[in-house]
């Protein structure tokens, strides 16, 4: 007998923060230390997103994997199976929203696992459109005890928004 699918279920970390933009660029930062031209400010869903091999423009948040021999993994053992597992299994589909929103499916094959993991950011945890797609985290040292480990993996930060601003 055939094993059920998984509902969905995309990893994802919450923030009470703000998207901050300048040149067209997204910054995140906790609600705290956001300025008042802060872009959104709310309690924030963050996901996470592979980028596609020799399309790093476009990216997938994996929602659901299935692998060659049935097995289906969703949220962290998905992700775990992704960065972890997935070169024993070039054929497993990852399934999920691409950082344009849209719905697709996606081989393991086509994934990029050597490009930084990108950061999206949504208004509501319901969302598939993304609010932003910060490349960078501000928050002083301080301030990192209280952030999901995750996003202080695959975001940069800066101690502040000047401190950013220069590094351009």
């Amino acid at each position: 007998m055939p094993k059920a699918i998984p509902p969905r279920q995309p990893i994802s970390d919450t923030l009470d923060g703000a998207i901050v933009g300048i040149g067209g660029l997204h910054a995140l930062t906790p609600r705290a230390f956001a300025p008042d031209t802060a872009l959104l400010s709310a309690l924030l869903t963050l996901r996470y997103a592979v980028r596609f091999l020799g399309k790093p423009h476009l990216s997938i948040v994996p929602e659901l994997v299935a692998v060659d021999y049935g097995d289906m993994f969703v949220g962290e053992e998905a992700w775990d199976f992704i960065l972890n597992k997935s070169n024993l299994y070039p054929r497993a589909e990852v399934f999920g929203h691409l950082n344009s929103g849209q719905d697709e499916m996606m081989y393991v094959k086509h994934l990029d696992l050597v490009q930084p993991i990108e950061v999206l950011v949504y208004a509501k945890p319901a969302d598939t459109v993304p609010a932003g797609r910060p490349i960078a985290l501000i928050a002083p040292e301080a301030a990192t005890a209280t952030l999901p480990p995750r996003l202080l993996q695959h975001l940069p930060r800066f101690a502040t928004l000047a401190d950013w601003q220069d590094s351009f």
